[in-house]
């Protein structure tokens, strides 16, 4: 966990909300200057901040709508802090809860050095992020349109339908493999809905893949030569992290990808884990997705993970594996050096 500990002349908290916010200034003293609640607009907060100028500091709990701050602390000049929310257990903890209530506590927080620090990604490279989880939310829904049709053939005990469903050339006849009427309607539904998110998702991939050449193309090419790690792996990697020495060691990269819980002691007595959701969702999902492909069709790959598998169990095999492919991209990234699968399968 990282503190912002920079020392201002005055504190600004935000409580922000999509259409109000609440704002309050504390001076270096820990009195109170400002303390209302404003509309959540630029020409607002910038009217409000103007007396305090140019010594404040913003901080802003980390929720749906804090880009447009962020944005304009960095063009008016302006220190930014963005609160990690799982983190503010001082404002989630209290016996009383309201806006007036959280913005002191955000301006205290950062006044006194103690404001836990979350990740505030460029603007730059932020809405392509974006698209690339809402792409992720699309394949999804894709998924369980085909769980339901699956789903359906088994709950009127139907034999199996011997097509790929999820390739569009092969649900010409699927109709066809129900007898009722309403149940083919359901099922056409499906198929309307699925020939759009098919079009909808190549579009969005074509379109990811052309700006991914923009910002970082040689990342993205450095992060393919992992066996197992495709196009869409390697776009999550790439603007997940965004930036790899903005983790000083492999521990907190591998943290912040949810590979290792954390661990929790009292007197010398280990308490048990947590903090398990604590990290990057997506890092996870990607590094889990590229443990169960680094052995399709890659022999060296297979044989290695036998032995992880004999000594350790299936599961827990995955997971090391796993975590060895976070250290890998960490080290590959900061030495801008290409996947060495023989030094991989070594160490």
């Amino acid at each position: 966990m990282r503190f912002y500990t920079k020392q201002h002349r005055y504190y600004c908290g935000i409580d922000l909300h999509g259409r109000s916010m609440y704002v309050c200034v504390l001076d270096q003293a820990g009195q109170t200057v400002v303390h209302r609640k404003i509309p959540s607009e630029p020409a607002a907060l910038l009217r409000l901040l103007k007396p305090y100028r140019p010594d404040v500091a913003v901080a802003v709990e980390c929720m749906f709508c804090w880009y447009w701050v962020a944005d304009l602390c960095a063009e008016e000049g302006l220190p930014f802090v963005l609160g990690h929310a799982f983190y503010m257990k001082a404002i989630h903890g209290g016996k009383s809860k309201n806006d007036r209530i959280d913005s002191y506590k955000i301006a205290a927080l950062l006044r006194g050095g103690n404001l836990p620090l979350a990740y505030v990604y460029p603007r730059e490279m932020r809405a392509t992020r974006d698209l690339l989880r809402r792409r992720m939310r699309f394949v999804r829904k894709r998924g369980g349109l085909f769980s339901h049709i699956q789903n359906t053939i088994t709950q009127y005990n139907l034999p199996p339908y011997e097509e790929r469903i999820d390739q569009a050339r092969h649900r010409a006849g699927l109709l066809e493999h129900f007898e009722d009427e309403d149940v083919q309607m359901s099922v056409a539904a499906n198929m309307a809905l699925l020939d759009t998110y098919d079009e909808t998702i190549a579009e969005l991939e074509l379109f990811l893949e052309s700006r991914v050449k923009v910002h970082d193309a040689a990342t993205y090419y450095l992060l393919r030569t992992i066996p197992g790690i495709g196009k869409i792996l390697s776009l999550t990697i790439l603007y997940e992290i965004h930036e790899i020495f903005r983790f000083p060691s492999v521990g907190e990269f591998l943290s912040y990808g949810r590979l290792v819980a954390g661990c929790h002691e009292s007197a010398g007595k280990k308490k048990g884990s947590g903090g398990r959701k604590m990290g990057n969702a997506y890092l996870k999902w990607a590094f889990s997705e590229a443990a169960a492909l680094y052995q399709r069709g890659n022999p060296q790959g297979q044989k290695y993970f036998k032995r992880l598998e004999k000594k350790h169990g299936k599961g827990k095999a995955m997971t090391i594996l796993s975590i060895k492919l976070g250290r890998a991209v960490y080290f590959m990234l900061r030495r801008r050096e290409p996947f060495d699968q023989e030094r991989f399968v070594r160490s």
